[in-house]
């Protein structure tokens, strides 16, 4: 049987990931610092009372 098609980015990445197990960890603690955020409600209510409502078409005056 033939062996399933496997890119050379892919075996990169797996070898890569293989030699440096650290980078995995490192990775989910970078993403922690950005995205993994507790979500905070009220916050969130000032966010969208302070929105300013958008005009229906930009470039149109209604002078």
């Amino acid at each position: 049987m033939a062996q399933p098609y496997e890119s050379d980015t892919t075996r990169f990445i797996r070898e890569f990931l293989k030699q440096h197990p650290d980078v995995v960890e490192k990775q989910k603690q970078a993403r922690a610092t950005w995205w993994d955020k507790p979500f905070n409600a009220e916050q969130r209510d000032a966010f969208e009372q302070s929105r300013v409502p958008k005009k229906p078409y930009e470039y149109y005056s209604d002078k």
